[in-house]
């Protein structure tokens, strides 16, 4: 099929709020999206790994065949969530990757678009940020895709003329709008011309609304034949080309809808084989049918928010449950604390960047080539920005004060529904990095948002107001050096025989109880003491004490206190030494054939050692007692109700001399001493 026909395009945004910690650049465990670790693994387990591998069902429920989606359909994807996909599940990123290619040879235009590299609302961004924003998921995009974006897709879809005009002086061709985003909506679903307000021009393509809908919120996904058929009918009749577009959140297929992805691996197959349908991408379309109609703005606007922007600034009535009576007024003092914040900061980097940089603001520009990189490479772009004899490292941190400074504006902090959210409490978290590499300024602007940040009031009266939510939830307890130092140090020594954990912001050269930590973006180093006391077989103590003149004197931490990377193989070592001390052979055997889960055998086997301190109450029975405490500790399982109160009877009949040999079991089974 040529020129005239029906095309249809399907597009998916994929996105996840991103998760790391600013400090330790590592996702923590978030009990809310158990059984996965975190939210960013369970979306990818049920959505990303899905639509690249769905299965195809023959009517007899065996599978036809297993079809990568992403081929067939038009796509972005997040950069902060491909960064992620590409360290954490690199099988589906590299699919990703490969459906663009897929595509590229059967179009002649690859099926994937850029997006601007924080999922920022533009409107709400000044000009420069805008620019910064664009250029980075642009040079993100090149870098991983091998080629240049025709298209962008804008965060929440969220535009007004001067976004536009960036779009189009960086060369991007094309976005993706809804239908209530323009005045009028161009016949058959040909993409409209703007003229944006610098005298570029870029083409808006108009999603079918009702589809969209249809796709997202209704039947199409539990009715694919549905779905087709209003495909099918979409635009009427009449000669000439035709788009049918539909756009939806990615996590749609398999997410928020379980199985979708089957629903759109049946729909592709169903349309491949239609002659008079054509399976196309924005691109392809736009490269036969350039725009004709020119198209006025709504601005500005968003698919997201039928009041503009004001979702990202106000208590306009937006909320994830309407159901529950919360209020949202929360979201104007964030709003302009982190507004007040990124002034002082910008103004922060351009007086000292001035002195380090040739050029500050075209190196932030610049800085998007690197951001995902570290080490050598990131000295390597540096120096070609630096002034001769200048600081490398705190140049290093100026860029990172910049690039927290934009990420602190991630949509995700205000579109949820209350300020003391993971997502809220994680752009504060940008926010309070950046304040730490503003240096001197650090006090004053700490003090300056907060004052801000305490106009605003969680909906959680336990949370309190900004501030309190500041304090609380997102300053952590101890420096990251610190932390970073102790976890190190104790994966080293407790579990020398394990790999060393990969990744996180720091490396490290030690020597004895001397540790140098190396930050991977910026260089800085940091030199620590370190010194460690196993109390117990699941209680760990660490001292850690700077050497370099840091303000921060040191810190005494727990097991708790260490990063997860290292925390875990930690409990890994101690946990394999407790199971070959206290469990019997046949207790092992049934974990280790997976007859029974650990926590069971060893709460089992707690009781039996409990019971057995009626008979025996020498030093190996006690410490056998202790050993599975431990492991239990350790295992996060509670203490079994009945080998407490079986112990309590013990102690009834135990003499004073016997009671004070017993006390120590006493202590770590829950009772006073």
């Amino acid at each position: 099929m040529s020129g005239g026909g029906r095309s249809v395009v399907i597009h998916a945004h994929f996105y996840q709020p991103p998760r790391e910690d600013p400090w330790l650049d590592a996702v923590a465990t978030e009990p809310s999206a158990a059984p996965f670790h975190d939210w960013n693994q369970r979306i990818e387990r049920e959505c990303y790994r899905a639509v690249v591998a769905a299965r195809r069902y023959a009517p007899d429920g065996r599978i036809a065949g297993i079809v990568n989606t992403l081929a067939s359909i038009s796509f972005n994807v997040g950069p902060t969530l491909l960064s992620w996909l590409e360290r954490e599940a690199a099988p589906t990123y590299a699919r990703l990757l490969e459906a663009d290619r897929s595509s590229r040879a059967r179009l002649g235009h690859g099926n994937a678009i850029a997006q601007p590299y924080h999922h920022v609302i533009l409107p709400l961004a000044s000009r420069r940020d805008k620019v910064t924003e664009v250029r980075w998921g642009i040079a993100d995009f090149t870098r991983r895709f091998g080629r240049p974006p025709a298209g962008m897709w804008l965060p929440e879809t969220a535009v007004d003329p001067e976004t536009l005009d960036v779009l189009a002086a960086e060369g991007i061709a094309f976005t993706i709008l809804a239908p209530h985003q323009v005045e009028r909506v161009p016949a058959r679903g040909l993409p409209g011309r703007y003229r944006t307000p610098g005298g570029g021009e870029i083409a808006l393509f108009i999603y079918d609304g009702g589809i969209s809908n249809d796709i997202a919120f209704g039947p199409a996904l539990r009715n694919a034949e549905l779905w087709r058929d209003r495909l099918l009918a979409a635009g009427g009749a009449g000669q000439g080309p035709m788009l049918v577009s539909a756009a939806t959140d990615g996590e749609t297929y398999g997410h928020h809808h379980r199985f979708g992805e089957v629903a759109l691996a049946w729909l592709l197959h169903d349309l491949a084989g239609r002659p008079d349908v054509r399976l196309d991408n924005f691109a392809a379309f736009l490269a036969r049918h350039p725009p004709t109609e020119a198209v006025t703005l709504v601005s500005p606007s968003a698919w997201s928010c039928p009041h503009g922007v004001e979702r990202w600034r106000a208590d306009c009535g937006c909320r994830m449950a309407p159901e529950q009576a919360t209020q949202q007024r929360w979201r104007a003092p964030l709003r302009e604390g982190l507004d007040w914040l990124a002034d002082e900061l910008h103004a922060l980097y351009d007086q000292e960047a001035a002195a380090l940089l040739d050029d500050p603001w075209r190196a932030r520009d610049a800085y998007g080539g690197v951001v995902t990189a570290d080490g050598e490479d990131l000295t390597r772009f540096v120096d070609q920005h630096l002034r001769n004899g200048a600081d490398r490292v705190r140049a290093l941190e100026l860029l990172e004060l910049e690039r927290n400074a934009l990420r602190m504006f991630t949509s995700c902090g205000w579109f949820f529904d209350d300020l003391a959210g993971i997502e809220a409490v994680q752009i504060l978290r940008y926010a309070a990095r950046a304040i730490e590499l503003a240096g001197v300024d650090a006090p004053r602007l700490e003090a300056g948002l907060t004052e801000r940040l305490a106009q605003g009031q969680s909906n959680d009266p336990e949370a309190g107001d900004g501030r309190s939510v500041y304090r609380n939830l997102v300053l952590p307890s101890v420096a990251a050096p610190l932390r970073a130092a102790a976890g190190i140090a104790a994966a080293a020594r407790f579990a020398p025989r394990s790999d060393a954990p990969a990744g996180g912001s720091y490396e490290a050269t030690q020597a004895g109880d001397r540790l140098t930590l190396t930050h991977r973006r910026t260089g800085r180093e940091t030199q620590l003491t370190v010194s460690l006391e196993r109390d117990g077989g699941s209680r760990l103590a660490a001292k850690v004490t700077t050497r370099d003149g840091s303000p921060s004197p040191g810190a005494r931490l727990a097991l708790a206190d260490l990063p997860e990377r290292y925390r875990q193989v930690v409990i890994a070592a101690w946990r394999e030494e407790l199971v070959a001390r206290a469990l019997t052979p046949a207790e092992i055997a049934a974990v280790s054939h997976g007859d029974a889960p650990l926590a069971a055998v060893a709460r089992r086997a707690l009781g039996h050692a409990v019971a057995a301190l009626a008979a025996d109450r020498g030093p190996k029975a006690r410490a056998t007692v202790i050993d599975l405490v431990d492991l239990l500790d350790l295992i996060g399982s509670k203490i079994p109700f009945d080998a407490q109160t079986a112990f309590q009877r013990i102690l009834e009949g135990a003499s004073p001399e016997e009671a004070a040999e017993l006390a120590a079991v006493g202590w770590r089974l829950g009772f006073v001493g």
